[in-house]
């Protein structure tokens, strides 16, 4: 059996790119994507990804350069997640939460070629590129932009060589996309956070974003022609994979710009939508419908949610509306989902309460993840399955990221003994089904979105007055968590606060925050204390201020308030932003 050959007739590389050629050739007529009344059929799809990489390599793109993006849920977006590696190219989508110093770390640290901009976030970008320009950092050239327009608008508002459906339109449609040679080779890198000192580019290989692919979708038992609703951003995590995913059962991609209750209810009415993900937040969106806005649902959609464990009240709430959930665990690293609360039959004759206790369990692994587990890291040792003894979930298998880009200190602490460390605490129940107990990391899960409240607490400290700063989760009633800081305030040299302490207000420590990060971030609450508590050995007791911030209560004037940048309305010549749209597109094509 040694000498059995290994070739292209029995090997080839895996790669999600095979997703959309088999989708073309078997669904040619299916309808891949739907967007504000345009509609692409599976053939047309493959023909518009072929152009843009062709366009790509003719801009000098070359196998392994990074290509980034920010936008929302748009063809445009999704169509990138084709095209770019179908160039031989490295797809970075943007959190489009993320404020202008984010992104141009990001585009530093990705060293990107090129960066796709959508017309609504072209004021953002611009004041990116600004600060990637003057920095001092040694980044010598700017990445070409390119804007994307919407769909719809007239073609004589398209100013520059570098638009989106001008580069489709000249590319080649008999281009032939560029295969990996070694499945191993990276397909996408996407940022844990925007971090001005040490951002982590998490890389993804053609291999695990192919295998990942695959267990989502037969873990969610995902059948042939599903009709998807992207209601998920498909910057995260390339959407769960549900970007490839979709291609691989040959279904219908429902795109959405913009995330309300309205265009929710009128989307899965008008297109029979069958399939969605979704962080929490969504669920409260769905349950916040006015009247006019709801539509009956006439068939179950199934809802895939993570992100933070939606809580067993939310979910006695949604399903009678003609939803089925079913809950994952998963990270960044882990190409997104890693663990599936898979149901078990039995469980439908207990109490609905006692239900949605068990759905909101993280669950068992999918199928690509080699093996899971909850770890005494002292030891190595296994804890035992009694759903009580914590310890820190690890995981190992083709799915997780090949390391940190440019980061081999950070990627070689999380790969230890053989196993990922997800810096999660957790337990193993009984029936082997793992529950998250604690975030070692303090994560702050807010709307979806990771936050590290140590990054949140340097910016705390950089303000004069402030001596001690902890940042720990509050519940908010629309986005699950969000941040709340503590704060002790500098004393003189007799112990007692300086003459001007009481200038230093919680809206004076929001406002400074506001100025220096995105705004998902900033505290919702401040609370100043003379002393933050501690251990004996000086750390502070973030566990008591937890504690403490469950009672907290968010202000009404910040309970709905938008976490986004403006945006840009270009029908409307009085918007100080938006009446200018031309003029911005021409100076970011200038950059």
């Amino acid at each position: 059996m040694e000498n059995l050959p290994k070739c292209q007739a029995n090997y080839t590389p895996l790669t999600p790119l095979t997703f959309l050629a088999r989708a073309a050739s078997s669904y040619a007529d299916r309808t891949s994507l739907v967007y504000d009344g345009a509609s692409f059929t599976w053939s047309q799809t493959y023909d518009r990804c072929c152009r843009l990489a062709s366009s790509l390599r003719s801009l000098h793109v070359a196998t392994h350069d990074v290509v980034s993006v920010l936008a929302p849920n748009i063809p445009a977006m999704y169509e990138m997640h084709f095209a770019v590696p179908m160039a031989g190219a490295v797809l970075n989508a943007i959190n489009t939460r993320l404020d202008a110093n984010n992104i141009a770390t990001i585009l530093k640290h990705s060293e990107a070629k090129v960066f796709f901009v959508d017309y609504e976030y072209v004021p953002k970008a611009g004041e990116a590129l600004r600060i990637l320009m003057e920095s001092n950092g040694g980044y010598s050239s700017l990445p070409l932009v390119v804007v994307i327009d919407d769909l719809n608008s007239p073609t004589g508002i398209r100013m520059n060589e570098l638009d989106y459906e001008l580069l489709i339109r000249r590319g080649d449609p008999t281009f032939v996309p560029i295969e990996p040679h070694d499945e191993w080779a990276p397909i996408a890198l996407n940022y844990t956070s925007g971090t001005t000192s040490a951002p982590k580019g998490v890389v993804y290989s053609h291999r695990g974003a192919y295998l990942s692919t695959l267990s989502l979708i037969l873990c969610w038992e995902v059948p042939t022609a599903p009709v998807y609703l992207w209601t998920l951003p498909m910057f995260h995590c390339n959407g769960w994979t549900f970007t490839w995913g979709v291609a691989a059962r040959g279904g219908t991609n429902v795109c959405l710009r913009n995330i309300t209750a309205l265009q929710i209810f009128k989307n899965i009415a008008l297109h029979n939508v069958t399939h969605m993900c979704c962080a929490p937040i969504i669920f409260n969106i769905i349950l916040q419908a006015k009247p006019a806005e709801r539509h009956r649902l006439t068939s179950t959609v199934e809802i895939l949610t993570g992100g933070a464990p939606p809580p067993a009240a939310l979910l006695q709430q949604i399903e009678p509306l003609g939803f089925h959930v079913t809950h994952a665990y998963g990270l960044t690293e882990a190409t997104g989902p890693a663990l599936v609360c898979e149901w078990d039959k039995k469980w439908n004759d207990l109490p609905k309460e006692e239900q949605s206790k068990l759905k909101a369990r993280q669950g068992v692994s999918i199928l690509t993840l080699a093996n899971v587990d909850v770890k005494n890291l002292e030891t190595m040792e296994s804890v035992p399955r009694d759903g009580k003894t914590m310890g820190e979930i690890v995981l190992r298998g083709s799915g997780i990221m090949k390391g940190y880009y440019k980061d081999p200190k950070e990627t070689s602490k999380v790969f230890q003994n053989g196993w990922f460390r997800t810096g999660d605490v957790g337990v193993v129940h009984p029936d082997g089904y793992l529950e998250i107990k604690d975030r070692s990391k303090d994560v702050i899960i807010s709307g979806g979105e990771n936050i590290s409240s140590v990054e949140v607490e340097n910016v705390l400290y950089n303000h004069p007055r402030v001596s001690e700063a902890a940042v720990v989760a509050m519940p908010h009633p629309k986005w699950g968590e969000s941040p709340c800081a503590f704060i002790a305030l500098k004393k003189n040299e007799t112990g007692k606060k300086t003459s001007d302490d009481d200038d230093v207000t919680e809206s004076d420590m929001i406002g400074y925050c506001r100025k220096r990060m995105s705004h998902f971030m900033v505290p919702k609450v401040v609370r100043f204390m003379d002393e933050l508590p501690k251990t004996s050995t000086g750390k502070i007791l973030k566990f008591e201020l937890r504690e403490n911030a469950k009672a907290f209560v968010v202000p009404e004037d910040v309970k709905t308030t938008s976490s986004s940048s403006a945006r840009v309305d270009r029908n409307n010549n009085n918007n100080n932003e938006g009446g200018h749209y031309n003029e911005q597109v021409l100076a970011l094509s200038r950059l």
